[in-house]
């Protein structure tokens, strides 16, 4: 039983994180641009947001949940102006889409780190985590279920799950999300229809990248207490997770709890008597997320269900 509600609380921290950034590329794809700046966009939102909390703790100017609410805000500020370059260079200057968004990735991991050597004076930032949850009230009484969700958990969680809830109902309910997705599937009707594809693909580039950058900073609190600029390769599994669930929040959730847990097995096998049991060599279980990512593509990419208008320029005199 120990064994499960272990599994099950890294399953949430390695999930949520990656539900948040799979729902960042909803937007950004369900307006038409394809948005594979996310591992960039998650390192500058988790180097922001980690370098402002390192100076609150150093100098005792903030601590506790205002300190980490704040640095939140930053990381989404900081993803979504830097996701404004790829909107630029994807939209207005009809750039390649994934050209311009793995120009962002290489570029990101450089400039944390140059600017964090030169601020801090090493790669790593360092931070305290002071906001791990031991025991939810109420909740965690529930028997079974208290112990495996509301147990060492973090606020971040709901976060997430408050996330998926808006998304869900922006995307299907509300006049914008109509239009949203009016832009990935047919921009010349939507132009048509005296609605403008250009502010609506920057709406869902820039929520995509305050929602990357708000994950880069999820992704690192609950598991490390330092960021030296990596974020796992959890930008390219966030697409990952998007393709297998077919652009649909509800199937996103699903898919990225799936691979969640398969990243929980790969973290933290050791700590699971059964796996360890086994005796299968450490890299077999590290390699895990990656491998079931390739199957994934493998079997799920001829079925896919993008946007008509993924990826494709919008030119107002053409059709």
């Amino acid at each position: 039983m120990n064994d499960i509600v272990f599994l099950s609380q890294r399953m949430m921290m390695f999930g949520i994180p990656l539900l948040i950034v799979a729902l960042a590329a909803t937007y950004s794809e369900r307006s038409g641009v394809i948005n594979i700046a996310l591992e960039g966009i998650m390192i500058v939102g988790a180097f922001s947001g980690t370098l402002f909390i390192y100076f609150m703790q150093r100098n005792g100017a903030l601590s506790g949940y205002p300190l980490l609410f704040i640095a939140l805000i930053i990381a989404t500020v900081a993803g979504m102006l830097f996701a404004a370059f790829h909107a630029f260079a994807s939209i207005n200057m009809s750039a390649d889409q994934t050209i311009s968004g793995t120009a962002l990735n290489l570029f990101a991991p450089a400039i944390v780190i140059f600017i964090a050597r030169v601020v801090v004076g090493i790669q790593q930032v360092a931070f305290k985590n002071e906001w791990r949850i031991r025991a939810v009230p109420l909740l965690s009484d529930i028997p079974i279920i208290g112990r495996m969700f509301f147990t060492n958990t973090y606020v971040t969680t709901l976060i997430g799950i408050v996330i998926l809830i808006v998304t869900q109902y922006v995307l299907f309910h509300t006049r914008f999300g109509l239009r949203l997705r009016s832009a990935g599937e047919n921009p010349h009707a939507t132009d048509a229809a005296g609605i403008s594809v250009k502010k609506m693909r920057y709406a869902g580039v820039l929520i995509s990248g305050a929602l990357g950058g708000l994950g880069g900073l999820i992704y690192i609190i609950p598991i490390s207490v330092s960021f030296d600029g990596n974020v796992a390769g959890y930008g390219f599994l966030a697409m990952a997770v998007l393709i297998f669930g077919q652009w649909k929040p509800k199937r996103i959730a699903f898919a990225a709890l799936f691979f969640g847990l398969l990243q929980a097995i790969s973290a933290g096998y050791s700590g699971i008597s059964f796996f360890r049991d086994l005796g299968i060599p450490q890299v077999y279980f590290e390699i895990l997320p990656y491998a079931a990512t390739l199957v994934v593509l493998v079997f799920t990419s001829k079925s896919s269900a993008a946007p008509k208008a993924l990826g494709e320029i919008f030119d107002k005199g053409k059709r």
